[in-house]
């Protein structure tokens, strides 16, 4: 009977999604493709190679940030400590995304996600609810928040007490790269195909100000 009625379920959304397409309510790209790794012929889908140029600019980011702490350490103990925290922090911020975050998107197990994320999540996590995105977003984001800021917090009183053009180049290019290279690649790359873009909080927050 639960199967019988979860058939039922998914049959009567299938039609409404229809519907609302023929209408002109939906995007082509959210029916395009099944979320289960078989996306549809109107869905982009990425090469390996676009998913590294993709994860680039949050690499050079972390990248970035341990060089900082490095530099800003360098000749105490806790330099190389901080510095290899840091990155080990970076790579498992991006492994919490997949396991949490990435199983309620619509682009899980598919070639369609432009970061690759989706692909690798599907090895660790079933498909979750495509409704909950929103939800898990908002949960599980500001564990990886830290990242954009502690080589900032960390490095700025030390570039203060004892300049160094190292460790304030560092800082900028850091800045730059966390601050306006990520989110607008994000933005008008990564995100602008996305079909839960409407219900992402990340999009909502930029997308602000065109609401006026």
């Amino acid at each position: 009977m639960s199967d019988d009625r979860n058939d039922k379920i998914r049959s009567e959304l299938r039609r409404s999604a229809n519907i609302k397409r023929a209408m002109g309510d939906v995007p082509d790209i959210v029916v395009g493709g099944d979320g289960n790794g078989k996306a549809g012929s109107d869905v982009r889908q990425y090469t390996l190679a676009e998913e590294l140029v993709n994860n680039i600019p949050y690499i050079v980011m972390v990248c970035l940030g341990a060089g900082v702490l490095a530099v800003g350490f360098a000749g105490s103990a806790w330099g190389p400590i901080l510095s290899r925290a840091y990155l080990v922090y970076g790579a498992a911020g991006a492994l919490w995304i997949m396991i949490f975050v990435c199983p309620c998107c619509q682009y899980w197990n598919s070639k369609s996600c432009p970061c690759g994320y989706g692909r690798i999540a599907a090895r660790f996590r079933a498909k979750n609810l495509v409704d909950r995105f929103d939800e898990k977003f908002k949960r599980h984001i500001p564990v990886i928040v830290p990242l954009w800021f502690l080589p900032v917090l960390a490095g700025l009183p030390v570039v203060i007490r004892n300049f160094s053009w190292t460790l304030l180049v560092l800082l900028v290019v850091f800045a730059v790269d966390a601050f306006v290279v990520l989110p607008v690649l994000s933005v008008k790359h990564g995100c602008k195909g996305c079909p839960q873009k409407e219900r992402c909080p990340w999009m909502n927050i930029k997308a602000r100000p065109d609401r006026r």
